[in-house]
């Protein structure tokens, strides 16, 4: 770029154009100010209540109470956390194969307009209010196909609670594949199925990871779709068939009970605590394994 002439910005635009110029030199610095202010505006509330999580549940966090069931206002938190684990594998195994199939087919295989009509329906179904899925699932697998309120019926429900989430990612990261990489595939005669299982899935497998751990981590903090198809128990489940607890349940149950229910109340922020323990340590994991995937792919990229 040349330099700037000795007089001034002046010489090289309008008077008009000047001052669109120094307002839009403006905005920006004052936004470059702005940010730091704004994420200390959000992140300080967020570690003000993990701290005040922290403090009620770590004093009285015991290997007891991770190994032992909830019996009525005393015991611990083992079941729950096994029906968490059950609950979120078995959503997952249905959210990230129909996801990843309908990301695909959006960004690489459907025509453009079946393609936007995907996509709606996914932003459609990512503003659902979880309520309603939580009826749905009652309505849907609870009473007409009879499998009652169960692990099975839990599960079902909040991996049709995840699955859009997973789907509108995979459908960015497949859509932000440099499109020079497909017609080189093309090109060389491989088929539009051997680009996307080939090329395409490895370069946009951080992405879609990224969008599994988003969704992973929305629905293990949810309750409502659950509440009418796991139901709740004490007990880890044994069978796909039988009702089982679930963290978000426990805290459910226990908020909002009179400080006087000591034990039941500080169940409730041992659970949350444990949630918030477990989305970090998922996200971790994904970002360790996504950058180690970006890492391997750097030189598709330049």
């Amino acid at each position: 770029m040349s330099a700037v002439p000795a007089s001034g910005w002046a010489d090289w635009f309008s008077p008009t154009e000047l001052v669109r110029f120094r307002r839009r030199h403006l905005v920006d610095r004052w936004i470059g100010r702005l940010v730091p202010i704004v994420f200390l505006v959000a992140i300080v509330p967020i570690l003000d209540l993990i701290f005040w999580i922290s403090q009620r549940a770590l004093p009285t966090l015991t290997w007891t109470t991770l190994t032992t069931n909830p019996t009525g206002n005393a015991g611990g938190l083992y079941g729950p956390i096994v029906g968490t684990v059950d609950l979120l594998l078995l959503g997952l195994a249905i959210a990230v194969p129909l996801g990843i199939v309908s990301g695909l087919s959006s960004a690489i295989f459907l025509p453009f307009r079946w393609g936007e009509v995907v996509r709606g329906a996914g932003d459609l179904l990512v503003g659902l209010p979880s309520v309603i899925l939580g009826y749905f699932g009652y309505f849907a697998l609870v009473i007409y196909f009879g499998w009652g309120a169960s692990l099975l019926a839990g599960g079902v429900t909040l991996g049709f609670f995840m699955f859009p989430y997973i789907a509108r990612a995979s459908d960015q990261a497949f859509s932000s594949v440099p499109p020079d990489l497909k017609d080189a595939a093309l090109g060389a005669g491989a088929r539009l199925r051997q680009y996307a299982r080939r090329v395409a899935f490895p370069i946009a497998l951080p992405q879609i990871l990224s969008g599994i751990f988003l969704a992973a981590a929305i629905g293990i903090g949810e309750t409502a779709p659950l509440l009418w198809t796991a139901l709740f128990s004490s007990y880890p489940p044994t069978t796909l068939s039988q009702p089982t607890g679930y963290l978000t349940g426990l805290i459910w149950n226990y908020y909002d009970e009179p400080l006087t229910f000591g034990t039941e109340v500080t169940l409730a922020f041992q659970a949350a605590f444990l949630l918030i323990v477990i989305v970090v340590v998922m996200n971790v994991i994904v970002r360790l394994y996504a950058e180690r995937s970006r890492k391997k792919l750097e030189g598709l990229y330049g």
